[in-house]
């Protein structure tokens, strides 16, 4: 086949390069060629696939915040949004809220954070250790101070499902899918995508959206280095013969989490540093369950001491080692090289914003509403890190 040409060529199909395509497709200053090359067409190892699939505004930074915002009001409305002619899009989002927990060294930084978050206009309630136990009879409340509740905007959707309805909605506008795997080197004026199959795509914009599995490497052929890796995170599930009323997106001081699925739960936990080398297999450490999330989640859950465990899954993150935020739009000296990288595991709920975000770059080289500016490359020349602190 003899080389082609398109507009914008996105690498990476999972939920970001289809974000990304979806609301460039859905603006009416924009009618050039978009063609998204994905290696994975199945998405069966991608992370927006193997994602425990939440949103929340409890966060400590104002960028992060304002994303997820955004984020809420978008999964909100997406059955009239993404729809395909009759066909409206469901992912099941529900509003059961985050409950960040805090023991008496870190209050400080909870009530901090809590406060940035009610200027922003996040719905988050602050509940001393006495509130806590009357809203949660079921948590123990010995060691903590106090807890942040999300009361609306956040909770947990089908993440496969959002995934797709972008995909379906970006095709439908005339997006061109291609399975196949995909490198970039830069030719005068343009970039050269080159496939697999030995064919060649010439185009002004690419966009890196393709994660773990290789947008470190896409930079790197564009002359980029960026501190991104391929982390491995373990989600497993377990059933609880008690019923726990109002259980919540329960995030425990040590980070361990777990959430209601279908009859019962999904848990997590980031591994020791010494434990979480770069990865790319999938197998699952069921050591890690055993060793420390459960006796974690029954400490802090005492009807936990008595459940069945069930499946479990691994997934990967494609890690920021910077600062664990991503790495989103224009590549100074690199023109028309744009990223969508290095979400440290927040790529599902901030893949709206950044979405519309990268598609008003593209089409006006500006940003036209919220401004990701923040989490631009230049942050790390600059050795300017984004500090959260509310990173699980």
């Amino acid at each position: 086949m003899s080389d082609r040409t398109a507009d914008v060529v996105i690498i990476g199909g999972a939920v970001m390069g289809s974000a990304v395509a979806c609301h460039l497709a859905m603006r009416d200053d924009f009618d050039g060629r978009i063609v998204v090359i994905e290696a994975d067409p199945a998405y069966e190892t991608c992370a927006s696939a193997r994602s425990a699939a939440s949103i929340r505004q409890q966060f400590s930074s104002a960028i992060n915040i304002e994303i997820s915002l955004y984020g809420i009001r978008f999964l909100r409305d997406i059955g009239a949004t993404l729809a395909v002619d009759t066909d409206r899009p469901v992912i099941d989002l529900h509003e059961g809220g985050y409950l960040f927990l805090a023991t008496p060294d870190k209050v400080e930084i909870l009530q901090e954070n809590h406060r940035l978050q009610q200027e922003l206009g996040a719905d988050i309630g602050y509940l001393d250790a006495s509130g806590l136990k009357a809203k949660f009879p079921w948590l123990d409340v010995t060691d903590l101070a106090a807890g942040c509740h999300g009361l609306t905007g956040e909770g947990w959707f089908d993440g496969y499902g959002l995934m797709q309805a972008f995909r379906k909605k970006a095709r439908s506008l005339g997006v061109d899918y291609l399975a196949d795997r995909a490198s970039v080197r830069r030719t005068g004026e343009d970039w050269q995508v080159q496939l697999s199959t030995g064919d060649t795509l010439s185009t002004p914009v690419v966009v890196n959206c393709a994660g773990a599995s290789g947008g470190a490497e896409l930079c790197r052929q564009a002359g980029l280095d960026v501190p991104v890796v391929s982390r491995k995170r373990c989600v497993f599930t377990f059933e609880c013969r008690d019923q726990l009323a109002r259980f919540p997106l329960l995030i425990d001081p040590t980070g361990t989490y777990a959430r209601p699925e279908g009859t019962g739960y999904i848990c997590g936990s980031a591994p020791p540093a010494d434990r979480d080398p770069d990865c790319s297999d999938f197998d699952v450490d069921y050591s890690l369950f055993e060793d420390h999330i459960w006796p974690t989640l029954a400490a802090r859950v005492p009807a936990f001491e008595a459940i069945k465990p069930g499946a479990a899954w691994a997934g990967s993150y494609d890690m920021n080692l910077f600062d664990h935020n991503a790495f989103i739009g224009p590549v100074p000296d690199l023109p028309g090289f744009h990223l969508a990288l290095g979400f440290s595991g927040h790529g599902l709920q901030q893949s709206p914003a950044v979405g519309r975000g990268l598609a008003e770059m593209i089409a006006t080289g500006r940003y036209q509403t919220l401004d990701l500016s923040p989490l631009s490359i230049e942050r790390l020349s600059t050795d300017r890190p984004i500090i959260e602190k509310n990173v699980v």
